[in-house]
């Protein structure tokens, strides 16, 4: 016989919780990182919580101005900067185009395929004025929008790394309280399994937020030494935007191979060629060098499962979602391996 009573209640409770996911869906995306955050830095707020007496608000105001200043000032910085910067490299982009010689470089004729094909181009657009007009036209309003696009990325990005903050301020206060409930929730569904697959998700966490950050500070560390020695403009601002894209495997080149194009145009050909190498062999063997150290095996996201995990996670989340993305299927990716391990062992320990 069908218990009425029981069914209203599930109902309710159902209700409840689909409410509740859709009033906190707006936010999930700073929670989620906001929770990955304290995962990441909660030994270095156990020693601060330990030096301050085990004061649990004072040691949470204290990690959340700590995050202020090592997120949302470069942030700042970045948002504040980027705008004029971008406006400056699409006008520089046109005087480039209004002063072109008439007859293109021999690497460009030299190139493979297509090399024919854009020195006739820029030969006609260097000659015809209205040709070269009818360019300009053309690109520069599509141009002008996704660099304007990019901008409001970044500031929506800025506002988001906000809202972690402010969230990661409560995760830190009463993140005792809330690793017991969840591990209470974990024991009660899975058992041991729970437990160990919530300890498993911890460190695979740290692992790879670990070796996204510290790779993109690596980085943005020997990106700032080279753009400062090469003579780039605003290098502090081109090291904050290799950090950020440093999660990107085709960030870092854009950074420094934008720069170098624009000291070669600016004459500055020796020191062009500098950045460019330096680019190459530097800043870019960093991810490659710094990354497998920071990062377990375990944890360690094939290239396509980071490429997806950036794209989707931006989609998904917006800026922050660059991070969040592949940190998320670095967790499902170790977990899944994981249970299929156990289950194999079972399997082998019954026959």
């Amino acid at each position: 016989m069908i218990n009425t009573n029981q069914i209203s209640r599930i109902a309710l409770i159902a209700l409840l919780i689909i409410g509740c996911i859709f009033v906190l869906y707006p936010f999930m995306a700073a929670v989620l990182f906001a929770a990955v955050i304290c995962v990441f830095t909660w030994p270095l707020y156990q020693r601060v919580w330990r030096q301050l007496g085990r004061r649990d608000t004072l040691a949470a105001i204290t990690m959340t101005l700590l995050l202020l200043v090592a997120l949302i000032l470069p942030m700042a910085y970045l948002v504040m900067n980027l705008a004029d910067s971008a406006t400056i490299l699409l006008d520089e982009a046109q005087a480039t185009m209004r002063n072109l010689q008439p007859i293109a470089p021999e690497w460009i004729k030299n190139l493979p395929l297509v090399g024919a094909q854009l020195a006739e181009f820029w030969q006609r657009a260097a000659v015809s004025h209205e040709e070269l007009m009818r360019l300009l036209s053309q690109y520069s309003e599509p141009m002008r929008k996704f660099m304007l696009q990019g901008v409001q990325l970044v500031m929506g990005g800025f506002l988001q790394l906000l809202l972690v903050v402010f969230v990661a301020f409560f995760f830190y206060r009463d993140g005792a309280y809330l690793a017991k409930i969840v591990v209470a929730i974990l024991r009660r569904l899975g058992g041991e399994l729970g437990e160990e697959m919530l300890q498993l998700s911890c460190n695979t966490v740290k692992g790879v937020m670990l070796g996204i950050f510290g790779t993109a500070l690596a980085q943005a560390a020997v990106a700032l030494f080279g753009f400062w020695l090469a003579g780039a403009p605003l290098p502090l601002l081109l090291a904050l935007a290799t950090f950020f894209l440093s999660v990107v495997p085709v960030g870092p080149p854009l950074i420094w191979g934008g720069s170098a194009l624009w000291l070669y145009n600016h004459g500055d050909h020796g020191w062009a060629i500098f950045l460019a190498l330096y680019g190459l062999l530097a800043i870019s063997s960093v991810d490659n060098l710094v990354k497998p150290i920071l990062i377990s095996h375990s944890s360690h996201l094939p290239l396509l499962l980071v490429v997806l995990g950036v794209l989707g996670g931006a989609l998904a989340f917006g800026f922050i979602g660059i991070f969040l993305g592949p940190t998320l299927l670095a967790v499902g990716l170790t977990l899944i391996t994981h249970w299929v391990a156990l289950q194999n062992k079972r399997l082998d320990e019954g026959l």
